[in-house]
């Protein structure tokens, strides 16, 4: 199934309680919110339609490791996008499988996020990853998958950030 990302947004009078317990505020069951099936369950049909309203759950697939990649440092040594705190991590691998990475972002971390992301162009984030040797297998494909899930992210944080909104993300 491979390592997806997922984000839930929570009211920005939460915050010490998200600080303290971020885990408490992912849903046990991310994919079926993402994917709209039954949570649990170990046979099911998806809608493929999210369960969670769009105002309160981000879901970016795989994307997140291109969308990582454009807001990383561009050279080593470089400090990176602002962004790069809503994507940035990555799962502890072990014998048994993963571990999976999870970040809170407080209303202040997010008004950042959605600053730096509000004027981020298609072009912008193509020439990014058209740089990169690792998305080279189907660039044309792997670019309008990275756009898609950007504008997703930007409409996701930019709401966040309108209402006083954090979030918990989780790359898992």
């Amino acid at each position: 199934m491979g390592i997806r990302y997922y984000a839930y947004a929570f009211d920005g009078k939460l915050t010490e309680q998200v600080l303290a317990d971020p885990l408490g505020f992912l849903s046990d069951d991310p994919l079926a919110d993402a994917w709209g099936f039954e949570h649990g369950a170990t046979i099911s049909t998806p809608t493929f339609e999210q369960a969670v309203p769009e105002r309160d759950m981000l879901y970016l697939d795989k994307a997140w490791r291109h969308l990582q990649f454009f807001t990383s440092p561009v050279e080593p040594g470089l400090p990176p996008r602002p962004a790069f705190r809503m994507f940035e991590g990555e799962v502890a691998m072990h014998d048994m499988g993963w571990d999976p990475w999870v970040r809170t972002l407080t209303p202040p971390d997010v008004f950042t996020v959605a600053r730096d992301l509000e004027d981020v162009t298609d072009d912008e984030l193509e020439l990014r990853l058209r740089e990169s040797s690792f998305f080279s297998r189907d660039p044309e494909g792997e670019v309008g998958y990275a756009v898609n899930y950007l504008r997703q992210a930007q409409a996701f944080v930019t709401n966040l950030a309108a209402e006083g909104r954090g979030m918990v993300y989780m790359i898992g």
